[in-house]
């Protein structure tokens, strides 16, 4: 297995079968009709190279965030842009939570960055807590906070977040949010940073339409700032062309989608907490996540191995700095396959 969720491909080769897959935090609807037809449309002309600028996809975007297109670069998901971050800032010292995504650390690692962490507890429903604003100090170059916290759920309150900015701001350090959630929070405005990016030049927010709009395999994400220097080495921190032009198409045909997400959103609104109680009833302690997804902790040994023989893959958290084995992350998926899996759970037990 790899060191994420959605290894279906390592799943299947295992057991010969696709999976039900818990893992990976992608919308349970899957890519709506349109926005596949304009990716598939869009092969007509793969003989010719993607806009290396993504023009018309910014364009969109800035539109979409009454920003301007200069503020924006997108990239092959999320990732990608952290990978560019650290090799346009090649920090010496940077800040993350533990736990969080492994892909800052690893790509802060390539440059020989000290990464310190703050600790998330349990005891605190893993939240960051205003503790976290003496962690930033004039030495710390660079602060990534994931909005939701992913594999927790959990948001940080948004005054302090607001606060944390303005410590960065005195310590002349970069605050990298990253917000590849918050489409699917209850209410993503109200949690959201982006109407902070015009006075903050030190702040920098990711995007990434994968898990909103099913694209994961299409690979697309944005990052936006006011600082043009910084999205200019970005840009020269990776390859040109990163974005294919079935993906661009797609993100294009995902910002003019009709409705938008609150389908999405209200069936994440009735089946997570049905879900957390299901796993609460068999003996889980569970997260009171926000997301798409439950942290939660079971002492049962092998209970992704024992899952897994039964067709469910659910993302095993004991690699993630600050938790331990026994704690696991599934992805809030529709009422059908929400029950099936808590029977499936049950029956292992």
């Amino acid at each position: 297995m790899t060191d994420h969720g959605g290894d279906w491909a390592g799943f299947q080769k295992t057991y010969g079968v696709p999976p039900l897959d818990f893992s990976a935090n992608v919308s349970p609807l899957g890519m709506p009709e349109a926005i596949r037809r304009a990716a598939e449309a869009a092969l007509a002309e793969a003989d010719r190279y993607p806009d290396p600028l993504c023009r018309e996809l910014r364009e969109k975007l800035a539109a979409r965030h009454g920003l301007p297109a200069e503020w924006i670069l997108c990239g092959s998901g999320a990732a990608d842009l952290i990978y560019r971050l650290a090799a346009a800032r090649r920090p010496e010292r940077a800040l993350v939570t533990a736990p969080t995504f492994s892909e800052y650390e690893n790509a802060l690692d390539l440059w020989g960055c000290r990464v310190s962490r703050f600790p998330l507890s349990e005891e605190t429903g893993f939240a960051v807590t205003e503790d976290i604003l003496s962690a930033v100090t004039r030495s710390v170059e660079v602060v990534f906070l994931c909005e939701p916290n992913n594999p927790t759920g959990r948001t940080t309150d948004r005054a302090l977040l607001e606060r944390i900015l303005e410590r960065c701001d005195d310590c002349g350090t970069l605050l990298a949010v990253d917000e590849c959630f918050n489409d699917l929070l209850d209410d993503p405005a109200a949690h959201t940073l982006l109407p902070l990016l015009q006075s903050h030049e030190n702040l920098l927010i990711l995007r990434a339409f994968t898990k909103s709009h099913g694209l994961a395999g299409l690979r697309l994400g944005y990052a936006l700032t006011k600082n043009a220097p910084l999205l200019s080495a970005m840009a020269r921190g990776g390859p040109p062309w990163a974005v294919s032009a079935p993906a661009q198409a797609a993100g294009a045909a995902a910002l003019e989608q009709s409705g938008g997400l609150e389908p999405l959103r209200r069936l994440i609104r009735r089946e997570r907490p049905r879900l957390a109680a299901g796993l609460a009833s068999l003996g889980c302690r569970v997260c009171p996540g926000e997301a798409n997804y439950l942290l939660f902790f079971h002492g049962t040994p092998d209970l992704g191995r024992r899952l897994a023989e039964r067709g469910v893959l659910i993302r095993d958290c004991s690699n993630y700095h600050g938790l331990e084995s026994g704690w696991y992350r599934a992805a809030v998926r529709t009422e059908a396959e929400n029950t099936r899996f808590l029977e499936i759970f049950k029956e292992v037990l």
